[in-house]
């Protein structure tokens, strides 16, 4: 078809009025489908009901030191479940605290600390007149509700598919001593599913900030979530390159089990120096004497070692990837070609990211919501949920049924078409009559 932006005014009112049919059409059929969340879907929560078998009433639950997982204790995590997510994480069990089940639970309170007592005895944050935060668009819209929430100052940092500029950053952070963190999601990013090049993690910990108290908040949250096992992202361990640097204390890596196992019952962990983890543990212990290591000793349990999380993670795979190649395949066949949109092809992770002409996110997610598809709100990728330019929308495959999600998708590239057709016309009739007023 020809490309939208190379049509005629009667063109367009002819595709605008064929568009309008086919979504009269799709309004009628009443559908209820929903992909606002990058939640697992049914099959794959399924795949950890062994978790409950793993331990029993008659099971042993003592550690191989000798701790008792039933009672009190151990602040840091069982030592078998900071190896497991060591090795998950490609970190040393030493350098590992695990905590509860969510992994922004402890990215809150990692900020809450250091806004109500500051890091390793600097002012704390809620003392200070501004405090800024780097945040990469698009982006996390969870991460940044936490620095909202704090009243923390929000500046957008554009990236690419190596990463966020990192000329803007090195610049920002060394010449700013408010600026406190930036939110990172380095290995198929949330939601481009792009993962950070090694130049880009090599520059991360090589900054050299204003403030002493500056942490790059690194949340690895899909390390092991590729869809192939032949096209795999692979990323710079961040801790041990800080550590070349001469910045060991730089990163907060973040990590959990909740796209693994089960979301509500996963466990989160940080990884850090040592130095962070005695000034985060002179803290914490008055939080709490120690998190669940009966849920930590299950995931022990069951996955065994790294070789059984990696053999579940295929089987998850298995489950995402038709769905990722199908609303790809959408993308294209109904798409391609139109100039009215792009969008990310990534290897891993679990949405991609489309962006519409200017001015059109809005509105395509209106349409999809009055026809019966619920998305994520168009700008919540950007701080405050506002994008600037009302381009990003996130999508997420994961969790309808395959037949469902095809629905679902042929009905976004129907808005996007509808919405664009529109958009173009609307524009093309302004520029009418502002030729006819010139005239005149």
């Amino acid at each position: 078809m020809k490309p939208y932006t190379e049509m005629t005014r009667e063109e367009l009112a002819e595709e605008i009025k064929t568009l309008r049919a086919e979504y009269t059409r799709y309004q009628n059929m009443g559908l209820e489908l929903n992909m606002m969340r990058g939640k697992p879907c049914k099959e794959q929560l399924d795949l950890s009901m062994g978790m409950m078998d793993a331990l029993s009433s008659t099971a042993d639950l003592t550690c191989e030191d000798g701790t008792d997982c039933r009672n009190y204790g151990v602040l840091g995590g069982i030592r078998e479940a900071r190896v497991l997510i060591g090795d998950m994480m490609e970190n040393n069990p030493d350098d590992i605290l695990i905590f509860g089940n969510s992994s922004l639970n402890v990215m809150f309170d990692t900020v809450s600390r250091a806004y109500t007592h500051g890091i390793m005895g600097n002012t704390p944050w809620c003392r200070l007149d501004k405090v800024r935060w780097l945040c990469p668009v698009p982006g996390y819209d969870r991460h940044f509700k936490i620095t909202e929430y704090f009243g923390i100052e929000m500046i957008p940092v554009p990236t690419s598919e190596t990463g966020p500029d990192m000329d803007m950053i090195e610049r920002l952070v060394s010449e700013d001593p408010a600026i406190k963190g930036i939110w990172c999601v380095p290995k198929y990013s949330n939601p481009t599913g792009y993962s950070y090049s090694d130049e880009t993690v090599r520059r991360f910990a090589r900054l050299k900030p204003a403030a002493p108290d500056f942490r790059i908040f690194w949340d690895n949250a899909y390390g092991m979530h590729h869809l192939y096992d032949d096209k795999q992202d692979y990323l710079i361990e961040i801790l041990a390159e800080c550590k070349r640097a001469g910045n060991p204390d730089l990163v907060y890596k973040f990590a959990s089990t909740s796209k693994i196992t089960f979301p509500g019952s996963g466990i989160a962990a940080m990884a850090t120096s040592p130095n962070n983890m005695e000034d985060i543990k002179s803290t914490l212990r008055y939080q709490t004497i120690g998190h669940d290591k009966v849920n930590q000793l299950r995931h022990v349990r069951f996955f065994k070692d790294i070789h059984g999380m990696t053999e579940h993670m295929r089987k998850h795979a298995n489950i995402l990837r038709p769905k990722f190649e199908a609303v790809e395949q959408i993308l294209e066949e109904n798409l391609g070609g139109l100039n009215i949109g792009s969008w990310t092809k990534p290897r891993g992770g679990y949405f991609i990211s489309f962006d519409t002409m200017t001015g059109c996110a809005k509105e395509v997610v209106a349409r999809c919501k009055k026809a019966g598809v619920q998305m994520t709100a168009a700008g919540a990728t950007w701080p405050y949920g506002k994008d600037p330019y009302d381009t990003n929308i996130r999508i997420a495959p994961s969790y309808p049924p395959i037949d469902d999600l095809k629905k679902a998708t042929k009905l976004f590239t129907l808005c996007v078409r509808l919405v664009s057709a529109e958009h173009l016309y609307a524009q093309s009739e302004k520029s009418a009559e502002k030729a006819e007023a010139s005239a005149e």
